[in-house]
């Protein structure tokens, strides 16, 4: 039961935003919201997605403020019969998730500043728990019934509310070799924060057994197993006494606390191409960024999560690129592509084990985006985009804890040009997820399937500024 409890707790304080590829959030726009393809991007959001294209910008400073509000259901559906509910849904609710870019360009020199939650983000709430740890509280009538006492019912009280934010801040120099020609160079550091409570209390069942004073009314399970220990050791039973009395320990309040804490540097390097007027080329490499998490808590009744204990969990590398064209003046198309080096990262690693939950992805994660652009008058312009995002993940990967499911996703919105010196992006995006299921073996009671399910929204506005 305490084992339960901290794992599920350690996983879903890891929830990544909406539009991760395992971690990495690649949603750092309202560019990118109304378009899903950034990759070759010469806009201000390029010191993210393409900081070699920045010096296409025009001469000045160039500065985006950007927030997007996600709203997400993670929804776990298992068959186990003897759960009161079979649905336990997980929210998780971003009103602010900030970007924040600033640009200065002189002729072939481009120097700029990122800011936003370049991963994790959110918080995830299960306000009924999850089954992989009820279950065992659902086996209690049975478990109980099968000494010869009947018992119908069980009742606890169940909460999991965990925070992540994984706080990037990017610096890049980027220079012009050519008319058609740039690269750029640059870090990130991350500064990653998961913080998370959760509570398993008031477990209680409803025994008959009269020569005792088990009527059948709802009693703590506690009380129960002790009741039953006191009886098997007046009848001499010792070793059935000692197990009944083990029961009665793992009935108590359990309670968590904590947060965990990391700090890591990713090197960026990024290329930009532009062969023919109206077309633009662009590739970045992010390398991996190591994080390992240390323990500070405050409070853990189950022993399993130390104080000053550390876990690995990285950001993978991952490549990049990108292509914009001009099919007319007034309409442009982009796509972008995404491959992800998750296999050579570390997921959830404990200090002192060899691998985390890496070792269950089969492949790398990849995602291809396209989006078109068309400009309604010299002031205003819409946009719409799409993005496929695929995974390879063995059964061992997914659980109700953590899973990770492949994605369709639809975008839009448009720009509103105030001045030359000013315009303002507003966005929104719909994600439909894949489902997916696992079969999982209760010991004696069976073997049922878990299913796993998503929705999302999001929605965002930028105030670009071009001094």
């Amino acid at each position: 039961m305490k084992k339960h409890l901290i794992v599920a707790l350690l996983v879903l304080c890891l929830v990544p935003a909406a539009f991760a590829t395992l971690v990495t959030n690649m949603n750092q726009s309202a560019m990118y919201l109304r378009l899903l393809s950034r990759n070759a991007s010469t806009d201000v959001d390029a010191v993210y997605y393409n900081p070699a294209g920045l010096v296409l910008l025009k001469d000045g400073w160039h500065i985006g403020l950007n927030n997007q509000t996600v709203l997400q259901t993670k929804t776990v559906v298992n068959d186990f019969p003897f759960l009161n509910s079979h649905t336990y849904d997980g929210k998780v609710n971003v009103p602010l998730f900030p970007d924040v870019f600033v640009v200065y360009k002189k002729s072939n020199l481009a120097f700029s500043f990122g800011f936003g939650p370049s991963a994790g983000g959110g918080t995830a709430k299960y306000d009924t728990g999850l089954p992989s740890f009820e279950w065992q509280l659902a086996a209690l009538p049975a478990l109980i019934y099968g000494m010869g006492i009947p018992t119908t019912a069980y009742s606890t009280d169940i909460a999991l509310d965990g925070s992540s934010v994984y706080l990037g801040f990017q610096f890049n120099v980027s220079y012009a070799f050519l008319d058609c020609f740039s690269a750029g160079i640059g870090a990130r550091y991350v500064s990653a924060k998961n913080t998370y409570t959760g509570h398993i209390k008031n477990v209680m069942v409803n025994p008959t057994y009269p020569a005792l004073g088990l009527t059948g009314a709802m009693i703590p399970a506690g009380q129960f197993f002790t009741t039953m220990g006191q009886y098997y050791t007046s009848i001499n039973s010792p070793i059935n006494a000692a197990t009944m009395n083990a029961y009665a320990a793992q009935m108590g309040d359990k309670t968590v606390d904590a947060e965990q804490t990391a700090t890591g540097f990713t090197p960026v390097l990024s290329l930009n191409f532009t062969p023919l007027q109206g077309l633009n080329l662009a590739a970045k490499y992010e390398f991996k960024t190591k994080l390992e998490f240390t323990n500070n808590t405050t409070k853990d009744d189950s022993g399993l999560f130390p104080n000053g204990a550390k876990t690995q969990s990285d950001v993978p590398a991952f490549l990049s690129v990108g292509a914009e064209y001009s099919i007319l003046p007034e309409l442009r198309a982009t796509a972008s592509f995404n491959y992800f080096f998750d296999k050579n990262a570390f997921f959830d690693k404990l200090e002192g084990v060899s691998q985390g939950r890496e070792q269950f992805i089969n492949s790398n994660s990849y995602d291809l985006a396209i989006g078109v652009e068309y400009d309604i008058t010299k002031s205003f312009l819409l946009s719409a985009g799409y993005l496929m995002t695929r995974y390879d993940l063995a059964a061992g990967y997914q659980s109700d804890m953590a899973h990770d499911l492949g994605a369709d996703t639809f975008g839009g919105g448009f720009r509103f040009k105030l001045s030359p010196m000013f315009d303002i992006d507003v966005a929104a995006m719909s994600v439909g997820y894949k489902t997916d299921q696992k079969s999982i073996a209760y010991g004696s009671l069976g073997t049922y399937a878990e299913h796993y399910s998503r929705k999302t929204f999001a929605f965002a506005v930028a105030l670009n500024f071009h001094l």
